[in-house]
């Protein structure tokens, strides 16, 4: 229990704000990213199998069509060699080449060459043979010293079996000095155990055309590389099927790719095919784009979706935070007794509900507090005459000329003495005293507000000599607007009773006055001591609590009643002060409310 107070509580302190916020993150755009993310994991694993069912299918439908060439190539060989018309013609031994002629065109000529329209594959059949009496030409070769010291024929002496597939690099021709790519079937001519008085060898050709071909095909799939026992590459991408322009065929070196995943399929299980192997280097692009592809798809689902909940759970959750907050910040007004009406849509819901009773509410608080205040201005009003009365009372008892004579006389003694200064503040507190006597007016001219404030500062000037010092900024167009009176003196009065007063050097007194963006704007500033930050909380409570305090900053506090019984709460009054800088006192009053006197006479609104 204890632990779900606590939760309960934690809960309740979070602001509506960040409650909304955490409602969407949480119940929202979490679940969409997780789903979206498991997802999208899950098709990354499909499209990764199924991109390596495509690729052992390209791999293998590779492998099929080579191993068919191979193939179809060694029965071209095996079929030759048990020509037996074939072998017997090669076998004879002629009289002359007139002779063989005649039997090469009745029998030879085109008896190798009929295999080739069939087998596309293959690109050139030759016949060798050792037979002193046979004429080379066409599809026949003698077996001369140069044949002998050739690369395929130097590997068909290491060769311990019957039928040779083999890959070698040779001069296309004697004339020639460029290297070619062969791949070849190489069979000895020893079927029919009859004679064999002579060596005969078949040597078919593929043309690598066609292996590439096969190559080429599958690329979008996997780079390929047919490759023999030796690692030596034979066909590829890269090597293509061109002349070389070195001897030596490329290895495929198995350490370079240590990160990639690596596809090889032996050509076939056949003894002339052993040791050729084909290799699949994967395409990485291509299942990066199906990875981006997918990405790319999910990612707009899943944002067009966030898009449309994030719009929806905004237009339905603004509907409360608006609503709240209005209703909140009328709560507060309440509490520094603005009774203000919400005027918004309510709505038909329990937030419209709950608006609907605050303002009944206010309206009936407002009504009974204007009641009260009534009945209390009226006693107020009794007190002040009372007040005023007995003032009178004071007045009669003590004649002011006695007052006025007595400065008077002062002024006479330090005008023969040559007391300039005191002269000059005998004659401000005269005019000072005068003018509280008979300033009956509650409001008046700003510019009277001005020189009656100037007197006093004089007086101050006068006991704080080099200690204090004072400037006025006043616009033209302010003077003639009327304020309550002593609105601006007990401001100054303050300045230099609290901040002046108690630092050691200069202490500076601004006051300016200026009328602009239809508000009449007084500040008064000093470069005191300052206030700290709980001292001016203190002040502000005070200045507009009902209660009378005992502290400091009455004036502050009279100023700021003063002007509120006056104007409500179209005044802005701002207190801002720093420890060791200095404090600002300021007022701003719209100049609608103001009246305004020219010299002829006065009007109720200001210009």
């Amino acid at each position: 229990m204890i632990r779900k107070f606590r939760i309960r509580s934690i809960v309740n302190d979070i602001p509506l704000n960040y409650k909304f916020m955490l409602m969407y993150v949480i119940g929202i755009l979490l679940p969409i990213v997780i789903i979206n993310y498991l997802f999208m994991d899950r098709m990354s694993g499909l499209i990764k199998e199924r991109e390596e069912q495509n690729l052992q299918i390209s791999l293998e439908r590779a492998r099929k069509d080579i191993h068919s060439m191979i193939d179809g190539g060694v029965a071209v060989s095996h079929a030759l060699i048990t020509d037996k018309l074939l072998y017997e013609t090669l076998d004879h031994v002629y009289k002359s080449p007139l002779d063989f002629y005649n039997t090469f065109n009745e029998q030879l000529r085109h008896r190798v060459t009929s295999y080739i329209p069939v087998n596309n594959q293959i690109q050139r059949i030759g016949i060798y043979t050792d037979n002193p009496s046979i004429v080379p030409g066409g599809d026949y070769y003698a077996l001369d010293d140069d044949v002998v010291s050739s690369p395929w024929y130097q590997k068909w002496q290491m060769f311990n079996g019957t039928v040779l597939v083999s890959a070698y690099r040779d001069m296309a021709s004697k004339t020639s000095t460029a290297i070619s790519s062969y791949l070849s079937v190489v069979e000895k001519m020893d079927y029919y155990d009859v004679n064999n008085a002579y060596q005969q060898l078949v040597r078919i050709d593929f043309d690598l055309s066609r292996f590439y071909d096969v190559i080429a095909r599958e690329r979008n799939y996997l780079d390929l590389y047919l490759v023999n026992d030796r690692g030596e590459i034979i066909v590829s991408m890269d090597s293509g099927y061109q002349h070389e322009s070195t001897s030596d065929y490329s290895l495929f070196d198995m350490d370079k790719e240590p990160g990639k995943d690596l596809h090889i399929v032996p050509i076939g299980n056949a003894s002339y095919v052993r040791g050729l192997k084909l290799i699949g280097l994967p395409q990485g692009t291509r299942v990066s784009k199906a990875m981006l592809d997918m990405q790319l798809y999910f990612g707009l689902l899943a944002g067009l979706i966030t898009l449309l909940t994030s719009v929806f759970i905004y237009v339905m959750l603004r509907s409360y935070n608006h609503r709240v907050k209005r209703l909140a910040r009328h709560m507060q007004k309440v509490r520094n007794e603005k009774f203000d009406l919400i005027k918004i849509d309510e709505g038909r819901d329990e937030i419209g509900h709950l608006i609907r009773n605050f303002n009944m509410m206010t309206s009936q608080i407002h009504s009974l507090i204007n009641n009260v205040y009534k009945l209390e201005i009226q006693q107020k009003s009794q007190e002040a005459e009372r007040v005023r009365a007995e003032l009178n009372l004071l007045q009669s008892q003590m004649n002011p000329h006695f007052l006025f004579n007595t400065l008077n006389a002062l002024l006479v003694v330090s005008t023969k003495n040559n007391y300039t200064d005191v002269k000059d503040i005998i004659k401000d507190l005269s005019k000072l005293l005068r003018r509280l006597l008979n300033w009956k007016d509650d409001l008046v001219l700003l510019e009277e507000e001005m020189n009656f404030t100037v007197m006093y500062l004089g007086i101050e000037k006068f006991r704080f000599r080099d200690k204090f010092d004072y400037s006025i900024e006043i616009a033209e167009e302010a003077r003639r607007y009327k304020i309550p009176k002593m609105s601006i003196q007990q401001l100054a009065e303050n300045a230099c009773k609290h901040g002046i007063q108690a630092i050691e050097g200069l202490g500076v007194v601004k006051i300016r006055v200026e009328a602009t963006d239809d508000r009449l704007r007084v500040v008064v500033a000093d470069n005191g001591k300052g206030i700290d930050e709980e001292r001016l909380k203190e002040i502000l409570y005070n200045m507009r609590s009902e209660e009378e305090t005992a502290g400091g900053n009455i004036g502050i506090r009279n100023v700021y009643r003063r002007l509120e019984l006056y104007y409500n709460d179209s005044v802005i009054f701002n207190l801002i002060s720093k420890v060791g800088k200095g404090t600002e006192v300021s007022f701003e009053i719209p100049l609608k409310l103001l009246e305004w006197q020219d010299g002829e006479g006065e009007r109720a609104n200001g210009v």
